[in-house]
């Protein structure tokens, strides 16, 4: 893991795999505002058009009507991790309580579990409030257990969980609301899925051990996000897609501070720089290469038989939890009554915990082994009779659509968000032949970043307190919600050394 996260980053590749999510395309795609010969400089610059960068805008947006905002996408909007995601909002905060507490504390561990579930009822209630239509659900999940031990930590960590959070927070629906079921006979009935996981590519023998239940969700990502965008072009924010950023570099104008955003097309100029590019941030920020790593994460969506016996659609989302790793699975109810699923995962199948997927900036191809692996799961996860197929014809087609996309993972499992540090005090001025030691101070270097797969139950509130670190000139007063581990810091980049995705390491 340590080698593949030395891998330089790339930039997003010009044609990536054509995403479920992308049909139709939203009328921004292909946005080019200030493409122009002229050189303006912007209050704020934010790379990236994904859900990070998009709620940036919106709330810089909020109290600076008369800003200049410039948003620059690399490819068409939206078209990176957040538009090619499994549309699930589901924080499963007990899964990383346990270890969030032993390394942080009661205190902090709390903060993330709150931030994720309110980053989940947030994210609802803004499609809600602006009336965009992209399958918003808030709903129930289950996570499906295939091992007894992970089962049993499971139970341990809910129930710390319960014991440390408030009274109200245990209602249903509420962030510490549980349902442990632990007869198996029921979970296989009340959730229609197989005793026994019957995937012919799994070798091993993986029997439901139990199940947990609570709140979640379920969005269309793509369309909600661009859903918020139009929003925020009405209030001025200008986009710019098919420009990526080859250099940023600090410079002094007229002994005003700006920085230097170098495209194909032209320089851009920027008082604050706002770096959304979540896996493929060191390619900006070279000092961050090791921290945040790209991971390539494979997603399908797929058409039960027509002897379905599962309803439709689902009332619940999934994840299916085995002992090296986990899928996640949303129904989407179509127009004519049916449900297509979509299931991506099967990291944990591969040898060396999917180290072939960690370094890579490659969406537009598969990795073949996944594919095989995932093509099988939910005839395996709900069995034949539930899943229904009736013929050679129905199994052909039951694949409808395969992609994969880039996320980015740190080492420590947690976003890098706030001002930018480094060494980083001081860079070389890049108008100057001077050594080193004429240097320009960084200023107004701003990051959100390295979500770990876990970015619809992060990244808005991570904005959120972005917005607010700039306007306090990075400042975190009036941010006693946002937890302090979350924070960029030289100390914490400097205890990175990565051995993969947090939530796929063995146990102890």
């Amino acid at each position: 893991m340590e080698e593949r996260s030395r891998i330089p980053v790339g930039l997003p590749v010009a044609d990536p795999l054509p995403s479920y999510w992308h049909d139709p395309k939203s009328p921004l795609a292909d946005a080019n505002d200030g493409r122009d010969d002229s050189h303006e400089t912007y209050d704020y610059l934010i790379i990236g058009s994904g859900i990070s960068g998009t709620m940036i805008a919106y709330n810089l947006l909020k109290t600076r009507t008369n800003a200049r905002i410039m948003m620059l996408e690399a490819r068409e909007v939206c078209s990176g991790a957040t538009g090619r995601n499994g549309g699930h909002t589901k924080a499963a905060s007990y899964r990383s309580y346990l270890q969030h507490t032993e390394e942080l504390g009661k205190k902090e561990a709390l903060k993330i579990a709150r931030l994720e579930y309110d980053n989940i009822t947030e994210t609802h209630r803004i499609a809600d409030e602006l009336q965009i239509e992209c399958e918003n659900k808030l709903c129930k999940t289950v996570d499906i257990i295939y091992d007894k031990p992970t089962f049993e930590l499971g139970k341990l960590a809910i129930q710390a969980l319960r014991g440390d959070a408030d009274a109200e927070e245990l209602r249903e629906g509420c962030m510490a609301w549980y349902n442990i079921r632990e007869s198996v006979e029921t979970v296989s009935r009340h959730f229609g899925v197989s005793v026994v996981n019957e995937n012919r590519v799994v070798e091993d023998r993986e029997a439901v051990a139990g199940a947990f239940e609570y709140m979640a969700g379920s969005v269309h990502a793509y369309r909600f996000t661009t859903g918020v965008l139009a929003e925020c072009v009405k209030k001025g924010l200008q986009i710019c897609t098919h420009t990526p950023v080859h250099k940023v570099t600090p410079s002094k104008s007229h002994g005003d501070f700006i920085w230097e955003v170098f495209t194909p097309h032209k320089t851009f100029g920027a008082r604050n720089l706002i770096l959304a590019t979540n896996g493929y941030t060191p390619y900006l920020e070279h000092t961050l290469q090791g921290a945040i790593v790209p991971m390539r994460g494979q997603i399908t969506a797929q058409k039960p038989g027509t002897g379905s016996k599962l309803p439709s659609p689902l009332p619940t989302t999934f994840s299916f939890i085995y002992k090296n790793g986990y899928e996640y699975m949303i129904p989407r109810l179509l127009p004519d009554g049916g449900q297509h699923i979509i299931i991506g995962g099967g990291l944990g199948r591969l040898p060396n915990a999917g180290a072939s997927e960690f370094g890579t900036v490659d969406d537009r191809s598969l990795n073949s082994n996944i594919s095989k692996y995932l093509h099988e799961s939910l005839v395996g996860y709900f069995g034949p009779t539930n899943w229904g197929e009736t013929g050679e014809e129905e199994v052909s087609g039951r694949v409808v659509q395969e992609w994969t996309g880039i996320m980015g993972a740190t080492a420590d499992g947690r976003p890098f968000v706030g001002r930018v540090p480094g060494n980083m005090d001081h860079r070389i001025d890049p108008c100057s032949s001077e050594t080193s030691t004429n240097s320009v101070p960084i200023r107004n270097l701003w990051i959100s970043a390295g979500f770990n797969g876990h970015g619809m139950v992060l990244c808005l509130k991570s904005a959120e307190a972005l917005v607010n670190m700039i306007d306090n000139d990075g400042s975190t007063d009036g941010l006693g919600w946002f937890p302090k581990s979350f924070l960029i810091s030289k100390e914490r980049l400097g205890r990175c050394q990565f051995k993969g995705r947090t939530d796929l390491l063995p146990k102890d």
